[in-house]
């Protein structure tokens, strides 16, 4: 990282809520979609995830953390 002027990023050691964000993500995901499903292909995986982020997740899904709104909703109501 130094050799590209980077520098690493992190929080406390043993903060349990380092992760909170994406964990939650990772097991919604599984939830709603991984687990649901027996897939036979690499690319059945990656479009379906796409699909599921970018149609579903990031815009339609209501989210406790925005008082149960969709992300969309929520910056229309914002801005």
């Amino acid at each position: 990282m130094r050799n590209h002027g980077l520098t690493a990023s992190m929080s406390g050691k043993g903060n349990c809520y380092d992760n909170a964000a994406v964990e939650s993500f990772f097991k919604s995901l599984k939830a709603e979609m991984v687990w649901r499903r027996n897939w036979q292909t690499r690319r059945e995986v990656e479009v379906a995830l796409f699909e599921y982020i970018n149609g579903f997740y990031n815009f339609r899904r209501r989210h406790s953390a925005l008082g149960w709104k969709s992300p969309v909703a929520f910056e229309r109501k914002a801005a």
